[in-house]
């Protein structure tokens, strides 16, 4: 193999396909964020994990949406919040929202290694909120386990793996996850964590707590202040979950609706071949008041 790149190193280089080979671009400002690899603090809220979630279908060209997705790794909270394309500022501009909808303040924020994170656009975000900011191993996505937990269950599951580049589908996206989406997971959806962890003779036995929801947790956190407490009380007994699922199964069904009259496929019936993998039919059975997600 060696001998062959020798003998196309020309043409290789011609055509850009050594690129994989190619140093870093800007080395330098990942040498500046650390690299953190576990050792959480699972009883202090406002350590955030975040990864971006791409939906564009079977091709990747163009312009279509992506969901910056954020999950706190001692409650479980987690807040969506979708763009059109993955550019710097916006996924800046993205993750500032979602941090002021959490009910605590940020105080770690840890993507993986993909630029639209690693950049000195959130760099300084973080640096000027005061946030430490840190970043996980190349291919290790393990390292950010607790937010691909929810990419599956809140994102993947609800939405599926369509192709969204509409801003008709980028707003009902937004809608669900600002809105009785976001809810309904923090409010109502338990989450069992892991206790401990012991190897037997090349056995793993896990233990789990009690199953509770983000919302739980957080009132059960002493670094939680009274008054924020109080202010999540009060929403918790606003809220009907039977409501919001009800909202949240006619949200799912308008986005398919609204992409398949984009493909051409006029008022389709939700019955097609295409809604399994839209997430809706799956999400049905997910969406129940029992434990689907383990951290």
């Amino acid at each position: 193999m060696r001998t062959i790149d020798r003998a196309l190193r020309r043409q290789k280089e011609a055509l850009h396909l050594n690129r994989k080979y190619s140093r870093k671009r800007n080395p330098l400002i990942y040498q500046r964020i650390p690299v953190k690899a576990g050792g959480w603090d699972r009883s202090l809220p406002g350590q955030v994990q975040v990864d971006l979630v791409e939906h564009c279908g079977q091709s990747a060209s163009g312009l279509y949406v992506n969901t910056v997705s954020s999950c706190d790794v001692a409650s479980g909270w987690w807040e969506g919040e979708a763009i059109l394309g993955s550019g710097k500022e916006r996924t800046r501009d993205a993750l500032d929202r979602a941090r002021k909808r959490m009910p605590f303040r940020w105080i770690h924020a840890h993507p993986d290694n993909d630029s639209s994170f690693i950049n000195w656009h959130l760099f300084s975000y973080c640096e000027a909120e005061g946030i430490e900011f840190s970043r996980s191993r190349p291919y290790k996505k393990n390292d950010n386990n607790f937010v691909e937990q929810k990419n599956s269950t809140h994102i993947r599951g609800v939405i599926g793996h369509l192709r969204y580049d509409t801003e008709k589908e980028l707003a009902l996206i937004n809608s669900l996850y600002r809105g009785e989406l976001g809810l309904y997971k923090n409010f109502f959806q338990p989450v069992m964590k892991l206790k401990e962890k012991i190897r037997d003779k090349g056995k793993v036995h896990r233990k789990y707590d009690t199953p509770k929801t983000p919302y739980q947790r957080l009132m059960e956190s002493e670094r939680i202040s009274e008054d924020t407490k109080e202010k999540l009380t009060k929403l918790y007994q606003s809220l009907n979950p039977a409501e919001l699922k009800r909202k949240i199964d006619e949200k799912i069904h308008r986005l398919f609706k609204v992409y398949e009259e984009k493909n051409g496929g006029g008022e389709a019936s939700p019955s097609k071949k295409q809604t399994p993998r839209l997430g809706a039919k799956s999400y049905l059975f997910n969406g129940r008041t029992t434990p689907t997600s383990v951290t």
